[in-house]
C-alpha cells in the first residue's frame, strides 16, 4: 500500500485553481466545523496560532476525513519541525520565511527521504504510516509531498528567480502583510507599490510553471489575484470571520434597543 495520494498537490499540477481559509483557533473543533464549509484547503497555522505539534494533530485528525485538504504552516523552517509535522500526518507543509534557493533547497530535504534527502525513517509507528499499516509509506512519501514557500520579504522577491528554480518546490506563496511591511509600508498591504509588485511576483510563479498562493480578506482581492494566475487563495481567517459576523450581529440586535 502505497502513501495516500495528495489530491491538493494534483490540482495544483493541472492548473485548478483552490479557495482556502485560515484557521488559527488551534482548536479541532473549530476545525472540524471550518473542514463542513466547503473550503479547498485549511491551514493549520503553526507560526502565528497558539498550535503546539498535538493540537496539529488533533485537526489533521478531524480535517482529513473532509472534502478539505490540510496545509500545515510550520513556524519556522527548521528540519525537525518539518519532520515532526510530517510525521504527524501532513502531506503538504507551508514555510515562512523563505529568502534563498539555499533555505528552499533546505526544506526540500528536510521533506524527502534519504538519499534524496534527511528526513528522518523513524515514522513506522506514527499517524503518518497509519502505525505501520502503510507498508510501502517510504518509498512513495516523496511523490506525495507538497511544499510551499512562502516569499515575504524583498530579498525573497530578489531571489525569486532562484527560488523557483528549485527542483522540489510545488508553490511559492506571496506573504503581502510582511511584504509590504519590509517595503516600508507597515499595515498597507493594498498600498499600489506593493500590489504592483506582489501581480509581477504571482505572473513570475506562475510563468515558471509553479503554483502561485497568496492570503487576502476580501472577495475583490481574491478576484484580482485569481485574474492575475494565483492558483491557491486563501479568503479568509476563521476567527475574523467569527468575529465580523458576532459584531454585526450584536450591533443589529442593539439596533432594537436605539429604536425604543
Amino acid at each position: 500500500m502505497p502513501a495516500p495520494k495528495n489530491t491538493f498537490k494534483a490540482a495544483l499540477a493541472q492548473n485548478k485553481p483552490q479557495i482556502g481559509c485560515w484557521l488559527t483557533f488551534a482548536e479541532a473543533y473549530a476545525a472540524e466545523l471550518m473542514s463542513t464549509t466547503g473550503f479547498d484547503w485549511l491551514v493549520i497555522d503553526g507560526e502565528h496560532g497558539p498550535n503546539d505539534l498535538r493540537s496539529i494533530r488533533d485537526q489533521l485528525m478531524v480535517i482529513d476525513p473532509s472534502p478539505s485538504h490540510a496545509v500545515v504552516r510550520v513556524p519556522y523552517g527548521q528540519d525537525w519541525i518539518v519532520k515532526q509535522a510530517l510525521d504527524a500526518g501532513a502531506q503538504t507543509l507551508l514555510v515562512p520565511l523563505i529568502d534563498t534557493a539555499e533555505q528552499a533547497r533546505d526544506m526540500v530535504r528536510a521533506c524527502r527521504y534519504a538519499p534524496n534527502g534527511i528526513r528522518g525513517m523513524g515514522g513506522a509507528g506514527s499517524r503518518v504510516t497509519r502505525f505501520g499499516s502503510i507498508p510501502d509509506y517510504v518509498t512513495t512519501a516523496d511523490a506525495e509531498i507538497c511544499l510551499l514557500v512562502q516569499a515575504e520579504s524583498r530579498q525573497a522577491l530578489e531571489n525569486l528567480d532562484e527560488i523557483l528554480a528549485v527542483e522540489g518546490v510545488d508553490g511559492v506563496f506571496i506573504g503581502p502583510a510582511d511584504l509590504s511591511a519590509d517595503m516600508g509600508y507597515p499595515g498597507d498591504s493594498g498600498a499600489p507599490e506593493v500590489q504592483a509588485v506582489i501581480e509581477a511576483a504571482i505572473r513570475k510563479i506562475r510563468k515558471a510553471g509553479k503554483a502561485a498562493g497568496i492570503l487576502t480578506l476580501t472577495l475583490e482581492g481574491a478576484k484580482t489575484h485569481l485574474d492575475q494566475g494565483a492558483t491557491f487563495v486563501a479568503v479568509g481567517i476563521e476567527t475574523l470571520v467569527l468575529a465580523k459576523a458576532a459584531r454585526a450581529l450584536s450591533a443589529d440586535a442593539k439596533g432594537f434597543l436605539d429604536k425604543e
